[in-house]
């Protein structure tokens, strides 16, 4: 057997244990994923906050998602983000980007956009990712962040006002972004 499929049987082996309902296990569990895990493990991880976890298990879990470092999970949680199997947790799982240490630059309009189709809590959330993302930004996907920002105003029901302050100060960080961006372009060709 190759060693590929030696982690593969690994990582199963300890899936199977996550979903066994003893919480000592699933401790132990989430602990061998930090060494053993890759972003296949993620899903799992995330469908048991779906179910009667105890509070220190359903902590761990947070945790872990919250200390994720392999830049390979990065498409991975924001295709959990983006399944609606998991709207339920979308705003925990949005609070766990921000605090950690990878770079979700590259989704920018799909932060505004769940920051226009969410409530304000899920925009608050965005707000903060989007204050925290470290990379340039390409020109389009600050056209399709304004275009979504369009959107928002552009929607004639009533607006909850604290939501609407917080897509205010989206609406600001991307204009900041699209000025620092033509501010770089100038910059490099003085």
């Amino acid at each position: 057997m190759d060693s590929g499929k030696k982690i593969t049987q690994k990582i199963k082996q300890i899936i199977d244990t996550l979903n066994s309902e003893n919480e000592l296990k699933i401790s132990g569990a989430i602990s061998a994923l930090q060494t053993n895990g890759d972003p296949s493990i993620l899903e799992p991880m995330v469908k048991l906050l779906l179910t009667d976890l105890s509070d220190k298990n359903r902590g761990e879990i947070v945790e872990f998602l919250c200390s994720l470092k392999d830049s390979r999970a990065v498409d991975e949680m924001m295709r959990i983000i983006a399944d609606t199997n998991y709207l339920s947790l979308r705003q925990v799982l949005l609070s766990t980007l921000w605090n950690s240490k990878l770079d979700y630059s590259y989704f920018l309009p799909e932060f505004v956009e769940i920051a226009v189709d969410g409530n304000f809590m899920e925009a608050l959330e965005c707000l903060t990712i989007i204050e925290n993302l470290e990379g340039t930004f390409e020109e389009r996907h600050i056209l399709e962040s304004q275009l979504h920002l369009s959107d928002y105003v552009k929607d004639t029901d009533p607006k909850d006002p604290q939501k609407a302050q917080i897509m205010s100060e989206i609406a600001l960080l991307i204009k900041d972004f699209d000025n620092m961006d033509a501010d770089g372009i100038d910059f490099y060709n003085d």
